[in-house]
């Protein structure tokens, strides 16, 4: 991988966002969230994304110049028609607004339809900590998972993570799917000819299998069996239906209808920490938490107990000293596209 400064990197994205036909604020604000993506080491939603989104601009299935709207329902609560807009720009949107809506209210919630895969959630939480915000984000996602004892697909690996700012060092960010594993380690098992645990994935009639060949024309498994399906489907409620977005089977599959609105919904919960108490309360009792954990003594040696988030901020750190690291593939898309 080569490593490119984060500012050089941002504005060969924005061009890259721009040649698709984005606006110059849409596709900064886009950019923003998936070079955080490639700065964490979450290559897989980073800018590698940025062809994939193009392709579904030019295909239909997302919109150029989209006109999304922000309806005010409560005192603390709006909802966001995204307008099938690219997902990481609803996501910015939405979460501006959860911000403007807690620096008033103390709380802020916002409900997020017609939108797109909008990239992970761990960049949302980190940009909320920034400001003070503790934060729970979840988005629904299309069909992968069958509910607990069935053999279609009903529901969608849907992410969710929560945040937890820390004044005084760095933030709680718990970024997880659903799914005890995803796809692409089992296609990567199958490559290379090994076997997957059978707790991963089921074949075509929901049974157990450790042949990836057979989980990959099947379905994966949620985490904790029926407690992680159930989370799914709490996800969901809040991130679909209750958004008025699409939810369960009517959700829309990015590979097999890659021209239609996948019309996800997101779901966005932000507190301000700073209506709780002070800098220095917040500060003291992060650090007592995190150095509860820090103090655990560790089974291996060489594997310290961690929080969520240390390892992603540390590749954020990295990144800013020495720059991004993107793939030469992913780098040549994006130099294409801005000439």
């Amino acid at each position: 991988m080569d490593r490119i400064e984060q500012t050089r990197l941002t504005a060969l994205a924005v061009s890259a966002l721009q040649s698709y036909g984005l606006s110059p604020s849409h596709a900064e604000q886009t950019a923003e969230i998936l070079v955080l993506a490639d700065m964490f080491g979450l290559h897989t939603h980073g800018l590698s994304r940025v062809q994939s989104y193009g392709e579904r601009i030019e295909l239909g299935g997302v919109k150029r110049d989209p006109d999304i709207r922000i309806e005010e329902v409560g005192l603390a609560m709006s909802r966001v028609d995204g307008d099938d807009a690219i997902g990481p720009l609803v996501g910015q949107i939405s979460l501006r607004q959860a911000m403007q809506q807690a620096r008033h209210a103390g709380v802020g919630a916002v409900f997020a339809r017609a939108s797109n895969h909008f990239g992970p959630i761990a960049p949302y939480c980190y940009l909320a900590a920034q400001e003070g915000f503790a934060s729970f984000i979840c988005s629904n996602a299309s069909l992968t998972i069958a509910p607990w004892g069935g053999k279609e697909s009903r529901l969608g690996n849907s992410p969710l993570a929560f945040g937890v700012p820390n004044p005084g060092g760095d933030p709680f960010i718990l970024d997880m799917a659903l799914s005890v594993a995803a796809r692409a380690k089992i296609r990567q098992a199958m490559q290379k000819g090994e076997s997957i645990p059978d707790t991963w994935a089921t074949d075509i009639e929901g049974r157990p299998t450790s042949d990836p060949a057979r989980a990959l024309s099947g379905f994966l498994l949620a985490i904790g069996g029926h407690k992680g399906y159930g989370l799914a489907l709490a996800v969901d409620l809040f991130a679909g239906l209750l958004s008025g977005s699409s939810y369960l089977t009517h959700v829309k599959s990015w590979s097999d209808e890659p021209g239609e609105p996948s019309k996800l919904g997101h779901f966005f919960l932000l507190i301000d920490t700073r209506k709780l108490g002070s800098t220095e309360w917040l500060t003291e009792r992060m650090q007592d938490f995190a150095g509860i954990l820090h103090d655990t003594p560790a089974s291996d040696p060489d594997r310290p107990v961690i929080v969520p988030g240390e390892i992603e901020l540390d590749r954020y750190r990295q990144a800013l000293a020495e720059g991004v690291p993107v793939s030469e593939q992913v780098l040549a898309h994006l130099q294409s596209r801005a000439r």
